[in-house]
């Protein structure tokens, strides 16, 4: 058996490495390392890939969600509502901004944003709502762009976990709602060799903003007509993207039958709820495989998993709401029964399109007999 990774970057890289290597030789020979060649051959295949009319890459997905929300010419303490249970990038921003983060609790089923919290928060100041696609489930995104007409907010979806995932609506998560983002993290679905992100609009004026905002709030070189940043996604990883994007679907693929692997060994198994996917399993993609441990024995079972040199990872041991930088007074413990429950509870194994059958089994039956013990 292999080395067991969370993931495996190196396998992966050996497929794609005659195409890669030549691709990023050429740019070190031709010196098109910003806003080459390459990086508009990105932006054009992810276009046609998403189906969607614009896409900005940019230097890392906190950057694209930042940028996105300097798109909508808030003002500081305009409300953001968005998820309790996700990594901390997503109310960073939100804070930077200073505007108000309004954090509210998810479902059960899917980790992902609670659309009757989202309704129960709104309030004259709010002006967006940010859903995550947790682990790389498409969020109830019907619902949230229902709530979002019906009270004029612009949806920004947190797509850095579920690129390439297709909702029932046929249409790619990102693509949904006003804007989406992504980030090429190198052990996302689809990561670059370094940082990376990317920002999705159909919307020409928000689209022409963002444009500006990447480079400087310039359009025309040393004329600044908005406020911008610095953030542009380098050629060399454009050429790594460029390399991954046409294997999207099969890594996304592989990791849907690893998941349902894992699953079938786990059915038998009282102490732990497996993931719940919806339209067959269309609009999840696995980012993370997590587990649920139902016995309050996460941690030793972390712990036992360390022992036994199996990689793992608790995403997210602390919500939001009770992280230092973001506790609020507003905030009821009461209002987040799930993002706590959640936190005590959850577990990723190790998942990725290189996983082995024999690695799969080794995994599964290592845990089914901790809990036998």
């Amino acid at each position: 058996m292999k080395k067991l990774q969370m993931v495996d970057l190196q396998t992966q890289y050996e497929f794609i490495k005659d195409q890669v290597d030549s691709t990023v030789l050429d740019i070190f020979k031709r010196g098109t390392f910003i806003n080459g060649p390459t990086v508009k051959e990105f932006q054009s295949d992810l276009e046609k890939y998403l189906n969607v009319k614009h896409v900005i890459p940019c230097a890392n997905g906190t950057d694209a969600l930042q940028i996105a929300l300097m798109s909508l010419g808030l003002k500081p303490g305009d409300e953001i509502i968005t998820s309790d249970f996700t990594f901390a990038a997503t109310v960073e921003v939100i804070a930077l901004l200073q505007l108000k983060p309004v954090l509210v609790d998810i479902e059960e089923n899917t980790f992902n944003i609670n659309c009757e919290e989202i309704l129960k928060s709104i309030t004259p100041k709010t002006k967006a709502i940010i859903p995550v696609h947790l682990f790389g489930q498409i969020a109830n995104m019907e619902e949230v762009i229902k709530i979002a007409k019906n009270h004029n907010l612009k949806v920004i979806e947190d797509n850095a976990q579920a690129i390439g995932a297709t909702y029932k609506t046929n249409q790619k998560s990102g693509t949904i709602g006003d804007i989406g983002t992504t980030s090429f993290f190198p052990s996302k679905n689809l990561g670059c060799y370094g940082d990376g992100g990317a920002i999705f609009t159909n919307d020409d004026s928000i689209a022409h903003i963002i444009r500006g905002i990447v480079n400087h709030g310039m359009y025309k070189r040393y004329h600044h007509d908005v406020v911008g940043v610095n953030s542009r996604l380098d050629s060399v990883q454009a050429a790594v993207l460029r390399a991954k994007l046409p294997l999207l679907d099969f890594y996304n693929e592989r990791r849907k039958e690893a998941a349902i692997k894992y699953s079938i060994r786990f059915k038998d198994n009282k102490n732990l709820k497996t993931p719940i996917v919806y339209d067959n399993c269309q609009s999840h993609v696995f980012h993370q495989y997590t587990l649920r441990v139902l016995n309050n024995k996460r941690d030793e079972l972390s712990n036992y998993l360390n022992d036994n040199g199996i990689p793992h990872g608790i995403y997210y041991p602390i919500p939001l709401h009770k992280q230092k930088a973001y506790s609020d007074d507003r905030y009821n413990e009461e209002n987040f029964k799930i993002s706590i429950m959640m936190s005590k509870q959850v577990i990723s194994l190790p998942m990725h399109s290189e996983l082995q059958d024999d690695q799969i089994d080794f995994i599964s039956e290592k845990i089914n007999c901790f809990f036998k013990d």
